[in-house]
């Protein structure tokens, strides 16, 4: 199995440009922003083994990056 991280930059490379100005210009943006680079990490890091946690707190993770991701993509589109 093949673990990726999930750089908003690598999903939506048609807003590298503004991914770029909004974490610079854009507080909110930028904690969201943060908050997902760092959960995405620490997915990769339990799905690779090299962290260990329950199935439930691995879940809840996916669940708020998606939650994240949604809501960064509505930031982007606006």
């Amino acid at each position: 199995m093949t673990i990726d991280h999930h750089p908003l930059a690598k999903d939506f490379p048609e807003f590298k440009d503004k991914i770029h100005t909004l974490k610079t210009s854009n507080a909110h943006f930028a904690r969201l922003e943060r908050e997902y680079e760092d959960l995405d990490k620490a997915i990769v890091r339990l799905e690779s083994g090299i962290e260990h946690g329950s199935a439930a707190d691995f879940e809840a993770k996916k669940l708020r990056r998606v939650a994240l991701k949604d809501e960064l993509y509505g930031l982007l589109k606006a």
